[in-house]
């Protein structure tokens, strides 16, 4: 069993080693280093893993720009790399890095040694002691992987032991257990990690979890409860196959289901996954725990109405706690409860006549298997309530020009219920001036454009030059926290843009006239 005195459980974040190992994902040294720079004094993980010795040039470059930035902060001892059993090369790789720490993979089982490596046990052993004896003797500090360790610790225990006993004489930060595979269950992680504990008690465990059997977060408990002082995570769960223990889920089970707690700020949980689903051009499943867009959103008008009358569907899974907010959903299971909070959230009060009527339109809607989102509510009481139509701004004409040698430049003409402004923009691309010259043509409108934080552009497969394009474009009022997105369709990529945010506009105005903020 843990020591009583063992609280605080250390983190060590793999998301730029193998969550890097996720098909299709790689990272410029620019990335690694923000990446770094957020785990580090944003979420405030204790370590991070940063790269693998002698893969590439780039890997090089990343991994110094990552060590530069952290010896001047004084963080250095919080970045690892992984290095290999030869002899000096690995360690020569990481001093040119500018590192400071090498875990060093070992092989942690027989089947693993003989059938990759082609050499015996006791060989393996001696290669070990090479390297660690050459790391050492540079100022390195040594923590041990054992790869493969799972199974061979249950094939061949002997194997493991005899490696542990060989590091004993050597002053090893740290035993890193790899479930390599993702073979182990809970009640086998607790075993195989109290065997450890028991037979080498002055030494630190981390544990390294593997997803293959959805099992990632779960065995992190178990191998903690069983005396683990560290575990290994991933932004988003990135790693290979099933990935590795997602860091936003083990971090908040610790904090809820354990005697233990971790250094992690949990209201940069939400911000660094967006980081990383940006750069590595992997998003999140809707429904992933903490994280998902849907995980804090109510869809029953049930939950919605036990939510005013007093919390009544509230968890310690707070959204405020990830620096996140609730949503109620609005569709066929929606009740008189979700219209309310959304209408709060838009400052907008109706009469009860007025709000059953939209709420029928609501769900009408929902049998249609349409969902409606908080920004479309604008529109649905415009065309219920036969308030003036949806399209109260228009984007009559536009012209951008991009060349080689010149800014792009825009120009634009916009209407407003009557009125028309015009206006032209430079911008850094053809969309970017496009939004400068729209946002001061309807400045006389009082229509203040949102941030905008996603844009996205989906072509149909087939290669066609002539299919449709559609362009979504996520914005966001970081003062009034009220996010949405918009869509366009067009045969042209530019036009779909210009239709995606022409809708945000009249999204704008309607919120506008909702609040009595129309220009006179």
């Amino acid at each position: 069993m843990p020591s009583k005195k063992q609280k605080t459980i250390s983190v060590m974040d793999t998301t730029l080693r193998d969550g890097e190992q996720t098909p299709g994902v790689s990272y410029t040294p620019s990335e690694k280093l923000h990446m770094s720079r957020l785990l580090l004094t944003d979420v405030n993980v204790d370590r991070v893993e940063i790269a693998s010795a002698r893969v590439s040039e780039g890997e090089l470059e990343g991994a110094l720009r990552v060590t530069d930035w952290a010896r001047q902060e004084g963080l250095i001892e919080r970045i690892e790399m992984l290095g290999f059993c030869d002899g000096e090369r690995s360690v020569d790789w990481i001093l040119r890095a500018g590192g400071s720490c090498i875990n060093l993979l070992a092989k942690g089982s027989e089947h693993h040694c003989q059938q990759q490596l082609g050499i015996t046990a006791q060989k393996h052993r001696e290669r070990i002691c090479q390297t660690i004896d050459y790391a050492l003797s540079k100022d390195l500090q040594v923590n041990i992987y054992l790869e493969d360790w799972s199974n061979g610790v249950r094939d061949k225990y002997s194997y493991v032991s005899d490696i542990l006993d060989e590091l004993q004489k050597f002053p090893i930060s740290r035993i890193l257990l790899a479930d390599t595979l993702g073979v182990l269950s809970p009640d086998k992680v607790r075993r195989l990690i109290s065997l450890m504990v028991a037979g080498w008690p002055n030494t630190q465990f981390d544990y390294h979890g593997h997803n293959d059997y959805g099992f990632a977060t779960a065995n992190s408990i178990a191998a903690i409860q069983s005396g683990a002082t560290g575990i290994h995570t991933s932004v988003n769960g990135l790693g290979e196959r099933a990935g590795n223990t997602s860091l936003a889920e083990i971090v908040t089970a610790i904090a809820d289901h354990t005697d233990y707690k971790t250094n992690i700020n949990e209201s940069r949980l939400a911000s660094i996954s967006a980081v990383v689903e940006t750069f590595s051009g992997k998003n999140i499943a809707e429904n992933s725990p903490i994280l998902g867009n849907d995980v804090f959103t109510q869809t029953a008008g049930i939950h919605a109405d036990g939510d005013a009358k007093g919390n009544l569907y509230a968890t310690s899974l707070s959204p405020d706690r990830f620096g996140r907010e609730r949503r109620y959903a609005l569709g066929k299971l929606s009740g008189k409860a979700s219209l309310d909070h959304n209408l709060d959230k838009l400052g907008i009060n109706l009469s009860d006549t007025n709000r059953n009527k939209v709420l029928g339109r609501i769900i009408e809607l929902g049998d249609k298997k349409h969902t409606v989102v908080p920004e479309d509510l604008l529109m649905i009481i415009a065309d219920v309530l036969k308030t003036p139509a949806e399209h109260l701004v228009k984007i009559d004409s536009y012209k951008i020009n991009v060349s080689s040698d010149e800014a792009p430049e825009a120009t634009v003409s916009v209407s407003y219920q009557g009125r028309t402004s015009f206006s032209s923009a430079t911008g850094e691309g053809g969309y970017d001036a496009f939004v400068k010259a729209v946002k001061e043509a309807v400045l006389e409108y009082d229509i203040q454009i949102p941030q905008l934080t996603d844009y996205r552009v989906r072509i149909p497969p087939g290669g066609r030059t002539e299919a449709l394009v559609e362009t979504l474009i996520r914005w966001n009022d970081p003062k009034k926290r009220f996010s949405f997105f918009t869509v366009g369709v067009d045969s042209d990529q530019t036009a779909a843009a210009v239709i995606a945010t022409e809708k945000m506009l009249n999204i704008v105005a309607h919120k506008n006239n909702a609040l009595g903020r129309a220009p006179k």
